[in-house]
């Protein structure tokens, strides 16, 4: 975990976007603990601290975390709260993947509940990243989050969520299916679980997690390196092509390499409802995925369109004064960057020239890879990076960290 080397890197090849940089709690975890499912002592919680502080001082934003996944979800709340506290501190925010969007371990809304009170005692801003009710049995919970944040920010702690305006997350299937108890060691350990003495047990809790997630026809593979044919495919179709059981396909499937997913499990009711919440803002969650390989989810590249075209044009969930501010002016207050997504003299020219009507989302679930359309001028730090015919060439962006230190 070397914030220092990425901010050097990306200022020595130039980046098209301005960057910020979180301080890794899984990474730093991971280089204290491995991927043991334990405590630090207090030997171990001093060095991970020291590594919070050493990531601001080197112009980290602030903490994030994986708590559904490995190896934050070894983490007891405390570990992140003494971490949070240091970050706090030094003007950085605590943003979270959640412990439990869903009813994996905690459930979701005891999950927003962990955010709020890392938040709390660690005396700085805290955002329920890409906040949702994921699954079937978690639908109309919406209202439960909401309410529990509305309580929170009403009693004077700072807390926000982010969203992407789909009806489908995406992860890898080790996080979407393998439970955290197969996890721990690493690959090599998880390897060893499929291929012995546990592999039925593994199995139950996989078909279990199929269950959460509505089945196996709603879980697409969008990347799978050993064997691209499979890539568009539901779980459901290749583990009937391999004629064995779902659960089964997803182990002898990781055996031979690592898969990416997409997920179809949220309710637009509860998209809607978190949608309209003024303390939401916009985000993609997308990975920058290689041009044209595999079928990532389409959020890296619609997700800001799509909420313009589907959640403004089409349906008016949200007008679009509501809209532009969650993308713009809200985040840049969150993270504390001054005179940033905001238009007046003296502020950052960071600007999108677009004419709503023809604002529109081209990527899709079968193509994946194509570019948002009605964006007619992008300036970013005051460079044209694109002007109504075509991409300029020049990158404007910056490694930019908050202005609240």
């Amino acid at each position: 975990m070397d914030l220092r080397a990425q901010r050097i890197g990306y200022e020595q090849r130039g980046v098209g976007v301005n960057v910020a940089l979180y301080v890794p709690h899984g990474s730093i975890r991971r280089e204290v603990l491995g991927m043991a499912d334990r405590a630090p002592s207090a030997d171990e919680l001093a060095k991970m601290v020291a590594l919070a502080k050493n990531g601001m001082e080197a112009g980290g934003i602030g903490l994030s975390s994986g708590l559904y996944y490995a190896p934050g979800n070894y983490a007891k709340t405390d570990e992140v709260i003494a971490l949070a506290k240091v970050v706090g501190d030094m003007g950085g925010v605590y943003e979270s993947h959640i412990r439990d969007e869903a009813d994996f371990n905690i459930g979701v809304v005891a999950a927003v509940d962990e955010v709020i009170r890392i938040s709390e005692e660690g005396h700085l801003p805290g955002i329920v990243a890409h906040m949702k009710a994921l699954g079937p049995a978690s639908w109309g919970l919406s209202m439960a989050l909401v309410e529990r944040i509305r309580q929170a920010r009403e009693r004077g702690v700072e807390v926000y969520a982010d969203q992407y305006p789909y009806d489908a997350s995406g992860t890898g299937i080790v996080g979407a299916l393998i439970p955290r108890w197969a996890e721990v060691g690493g690959r090599p350990e998880m390897l060893k679980r499929i291929q012995g003495p546990e592999r039925q047990r593994l199995a139950a809790d996989i078909r279990r997690n199929f269950q959460r997630r509505g089945g196996a026809d709603k879980l697409v593979i969008s990347l799978y390196r050993p064997n691209r044919s499979l890539e568009g495919q539901t779980l459901a179709a290749v583990s009937k092509a391999m004629n064995e059981p779902p659960e089964e396909a997803v182990m002898d499937l990781l055996v031979e390499g690592e898969a990416s997913l997409v997920s179809f499990n949220m309710s637009e009711d509860d998209i809607a409802l978190i949608m309209k919440q003024p303390f939401t803002m916009t985000c993609t969650d997308g990975n920058l995925t290689p041009f044209g390989e595999g079928k990532p989810h389409p959020r890296g590249n619609g997700a800001f369109a799509r909420k313009i075209h589907v959640y403004v044009n089409e349906r008016g969930v949200v007008d679009l004064p509501f809209a532009v501010r969650s993308m713009t002016s809200l985040p840049a207050s969150v993270f504390g960057m001054k005179d940033r997504g905001v238009l007046r003299p003296g502020a950052w020219a960071d600007i999108l020239v677009f004419d709503p009507k023809n604002v529109r989302d081209a990527a899709t679930y079968t193509n994946p890879h194509q570019l948002a359309e009605g964006m007619e001028y992008v300036v970013v730090n005051g460079v044209v990076e694109k002007d109504a015919q075509a991409f300029t060439g020049k990158l404007g962006g910056r490694v930019i960290t908050p202005d609240r230190r």
